[in-house]
C-alpha cells in the first residue's frame, strides 16, 4: 500500500531507552505481569496463568506522559514467546475528557472489555495477532475505536512467528487529527483517516500503554514521541 499523506517528525515530546528500571517511574500496569530487564529491555509477560484465570491474565502497561492530538509514537518490538498478542493503545482518556488515572472512573484490571466498552475513549491497534489459531493463519494489523469496539482498518502483518524474528522491529504510529497510520520497518501497513462521525468524535491527546495478551513474552525499547508535521498530501 502507498500512504495518502506523508508526516516527518516535529520536536521530540519524550524519549525513554527503556533500557533499567529507572526508566519506568511512573508507569501504571492494569492487571498482573512480571516486568524485568534483559539486554536493556523491558520484558514484559503474564504473571497469571491464562489457563485458570483467562482475560484477567491480560494486562496494560501504561506510560504516564500526556500526548497532543498530532504525534509520531515510535518504539522497537521484540517478540519472545508466543502464542499471544500485542497491542498499543494511544489517544486514551475519560469519554467525559477525565485524565486516563483519575480516581473517577472506574478500575481498570487488564480485561480489554474494559477499554473498548468501559468508560475510556481510545485507540487501539493490535499488531501482533498471534493469540487463536484463525489469527495466526491470516495474520492482520487491526485499528480499532473505542468507545465501541469499532473496527475501523486492517492491513496485512508482516511480523513472522517468534522462531522466525530477527529483532528489534521499528514501529512508527502517526496519529494526526483523524489521520492515523503504521509503519513497520518503514513499510506501510496501514492507513485511516477518522471522518469525525461514522465513529464518534476525533479523538485528541491522551495516553499510551502496551497491552499484551497472555502468554505472550515480548520486549520494548527505544520508546520515542514527536510532534507530528503534515509535509505532503499525495495525489493519486
Amino acid at each position: 500500500m502507498k500512504n495518502s499523506y506523508l508526516f516527518e517528525r516535529g520536536n521530540r515530546l519524550y524519549k525513554n531507552e527503556l533500557a533499567s528500571s529507572q526508566d519506568i517511574n511512573g508507569w501504571m500496569l492494569e492487571g498482573e505481569a512480571k516486568i524485568i530487564f534483559e539486554e536493556n529491555r523491558l520484558v514484559l509477560e503474564n504473571e497469571l496463568d491464562p489457563d485458570v484465570h483467562g482475560d484477567h491474565a491480560h494486562f496494560v502497561y501504561w506510560c504516564p506522559v500526556d500526548t497532543p492530538s498530532n504525534v509520531i509514537i515510535e518504539w522497537e518490538f521484540h517478540p519472545i514467546r508466543e502464542p499471544g498478542l500485542c497491542m498499543l493503545f494511544f489517544a486514551a482518556s475519560g469519554c467525559n475528557g477525565e485524565d486516563l488515572f483519575s480516581p473517577h472512573l472506574p478500575k481498570r484490571t487488564g480485561k480489554y472489555s474494559e477499554y473498548h466498552s468501559g468508560a475510556i475513549n481510545a485507540l487501539h491497534l493490535s499488531y501482533f495477532r498471534h493469540k487463536h489459531a484463525d489469527e495466526r493463519a491470516f495474520r492482520t494489523c487491526n485499528l480499532r475505536k473505542s468507545n465501541g469496539f469499532h473496527l475501523v482498518a486492517m492491513g496485512a502483518d508482516p511480523l513472522p512467528p517468534v522462531e522466525d524474528a530477527i529483532s528489534p522491529y521499528h514501529m512508527r504510529l502517526v496519529k494526526y487529527e483523524g489521520i492515523v497510520q503504521f509503519m513497520i520497518n518503514q513499510l506501510p501497513v496501514l492507513e485511516w483517516k477518522d471522518d469525525g462521525k461514522t465513529y464518534g468524535e476525533l479523538l485528541s491527546g491522551g495516553k499510551i500503554g502496551f497491552r499484551q495478551m497472555a502468554p505472550m513474552k515480548a520486549s520494548y525499547s527505544n520508546l520515542q514521541i514527536f510532534e507530528a508535521l503534515l509535509t505532503k498530501k499525495n495525489e493519486g
